[in-house]
């Protein structure tokens, strides 16, 4: 049975999709696997994969608002244990069509569970906003990785993000919990990335990731080749740091290494 771990934060550009890529692809050659659900309009963790946005016929849109199986929606992605549920520009429409459906919120939940025993970790890739379809991935979900960019406002709207949580678990999702925080685009060479990295610690204590995700070039190019790091350059600092991410997420589950 999976565990299923949203990536969230209202905040753009921060690293959601490039971690939930990178986390999922590490995850998978380590073995275990993983699904990514983009939940992104944008559909940048469907492309970012390597997928031709034009020659998708099913995808989350189709399951959260026509009733489609996931399992015709999936796609097997170049890394053996890692499949993706593609997004699409339609699903910009989906709140919408979503307002009048009975029990709104857990609309995502009920599609996941439909394939959630085939899978060790099912990753949503949330889009920039706290929408329905945020609500739903956060329903959804078992736990919440929220990342952080070391820049100057970092902890700018988290506020705003953790009160939201706080709502799901009191109404909606009573066992969701915050994985943790990722902090990323870290810059060891800058005084205000280490500032950030010490607030954010002093702030969040044990709840944030020891792994800290360096800037990396090959992470930003990795994408435009529709590959993760870890297959694009896997000797990278990206790519060593989303498998000691990967590692780290798995000793916090009590899981072992396979590979």
């Amino acid at each position: 049975m999976a565990k299923i771990i949203a990536l969230a934060n209202q905040k753009g550009g921060v690293g959601k999709t490039t971690t939930a890529i990178n986390l999922a692809a590490s995850l998978a050659v380590l073995e275990y696997n993983v699904l990514i659900v983009d939940a992104d309009p944008q559909a940048n963790a469907t492309s970012g994969l390597g997928f031709d946005l034009r020659e998708i016929e099913n995808s989350i849109y189709e399951c959260i608002v026509d009733g489609t199986n996931p399992k015709e929606a999936t796609l097997q992605t170049e890394i053996e244990h890692l499949h993706v549920l593609p997004s699409h520009i339609d699903l910009v429409g989906a709140e919408i069509e979503m307002l009048n459906l009975p029990e709104r919120e857990r609309v995502l939940s009920k599609v996941l569970e439909q394939v959630r025993d085939q899978y060790d970790f099912i990753l949503i890739d949330c889009s920039p906003s706290l929408g329905l379809i945020t609500v739903n991935a956060l329903t959804a979900a078992d736990s919440v990785i929220i990342p952080v960019q070391c820049e100057y406002f970092a902890l700018e709207g988290l506020g705003k993000l953790l009160n939201t949580i706080k709502i799901i678990q009191s109404r909606l999702n009573p066992e969701l919990e915050i994985e943790g925080f990722l902090l990323t685009m870290f810059d060891s060479r800058l005084n205000l990335s280490n500032q950030v990295v010490e607030e954010v610690q002093r702030h969040f204590q044990d709840m944030v990731f020891k792994t800290l995700v360096s800037r990396n070039i090959k992470l930003s190019e990795a994408p435009s080749y529709g590959k993760a790091v870890v297959m694009y350059d896997a000797t990278s600092k990206g790519a060593v740091n989303y498998l000691n991410l990967a590692r780290e997420l798995l000793k916090k589950n009590n899981l072992a290494e396979k590979k």
